[in-house]
């Protein structure tokens, strides 16, 4: 081996150990408890403008899949706050997703590209780790961005996941008082924001004991799915009185199999994400309800936290973003966009 050889392994091997040693300080992330935190809207006011970023500066992005619209808006937000920097962006994702190996390969891909900063929304909360240890060793800043969690990640971006459940089952309290029968279409199995939204719910429904979870199955963030899985809840149980879907993709599957067993003016449905198909089925009266958690706007807090870290500052481990229980009766209060939206969000954080 040449002495420039070994004098490359050893400053790799060093790297790796000062990145390891850094994330063992860490203790695994929680997202939803994490103390070490600040909400977007005081970024400005904690630490003031956003750096300008060195000419060239590029940010590259990893999703889940762009087949999801949350997804989707996500990138559209990080694409309108880099224009807005004057940084590009290079957003990609996987063909679907339970594509875990796929969305690896896209995020190694990306580190050897020299991006300033990295955006990973993994798909659990373990397939991205190499990726995240790969891009520490060499000094590039991540920010985990919505909804699995790696756990020794050192920045996060994103609502409180638990909180979307809880919101949905305040809902049922005050607006179901007699109880009932109730059931959750989970999102894909090891993933911290299924997890949490599932537990949210189930554990404030219960409050008082006037409801039932009666069933609680994988819909793996997938229409079909939950709507094959909601068909076959509703078979067993024919007095079941709402769901609660992870995600709206799979809460549409299931007004579906709700309108098929003619029970839709007796089963209230809820989602969460907030895409405009949501919406639209709020606005038809189709969908009870979607805990909208603005991915837009998710992506530029996102984005402008990356910033942030390339120019050097010392964020919170956590920044957490908005989120609000969308129904019938606030719907247009919330279906504007841009600095509309934000306006709104921003007196929403002040009161």
């Amino acid at each position: 081996m040449t002495i420039r050889l070994k004098a490359l392994v050893a400053g790799c091997a060093l790297s790796l150990l000062g990145a390891s040693a850094f994330a063992q300080t860490l203790a695994p992330l929680n997202s939803d408890t994490e103390t070490d935190r600040i909400e977007w809207s005081q970024l400005d006011a904690k630490f003031g403008a956003v750096p300008a970023a060195p000419a060239g500066t590029r940010i590259g992005g990893v999703s889940k899949t762009l087949t999801n619209e949350y997804w989707r808006s996500l990138g559209e937000g990080y694409e309108a706050y880099a224009k807005k920097a004057g940084v590009e962006v290079v957003y990609q994702a996987a063909q679907s997703e339970g594509d875990q190996l796929g969305q690896l390969s896209i995020a190694e891909n990306l580190i050897s590209q020299g991006f300033a900063a990295l955006l990973l929304s993994p798909q659990t909360d373990n397939n991205l780790q190499p990726a995240l240890e790969s891009a520490e060793a060499q000094g590039i800043p991540v920010v985990n961005v919505n909804d699995a969690v790696i756990p020794s990640v050192k920045h996060y971006v994103g609502n409180v996941q638990r909180d979307n459940g809880v919101r949905v089952a305040k809902w049922f309290l005050q607006n179901r008082p007699e109880g009932g029968k109730v059931a959750v279409i989970e999102g894909q199995a090891g993933v911290f924001a299924a997890g949490q939204r599932t537990k949210g719910f189930s554990e404030t429904v219960v409050e008082g004991g006037k409801f039932q979870v009666v069933a609680s199955v994988p819909g793996n963030w997938d229409r079909q799915v939950a709507y094959d899985a909601a068909a076959t809840i509703l078979q067993q149980n024919p007095d079941l009185v709402g769901f609660y879907a992870n995600n709206d993709g799979m809460a549409l599957g299931v007004v579906e199999a709700v309108k098929a067993a003619a029970l839709q003016d007796k089963v209230v449905v809820f989602g969460t994400d907030g895409i405009s198909d949501a919406y639209a089925s709020i606005r038809a009266g189709e969908l009870t309800g979607t805990v909208d958690s603005f991915p837009v706007l998710t992506g530029e807090v996102a984005m402008e936290t990356a910033l942030r870290l390339v120019g050097k500052q010392a964020l919170p481990r956590v920044v957490s973003t908005p989120q609000a229980l969308i129904t019938k009766d606030n719907v247009e209060a919330y279906a504007v966009k841009g600095d509309a939206l934000r306006a709104v969000l921003l007196k929403e954080a002040a009161k």
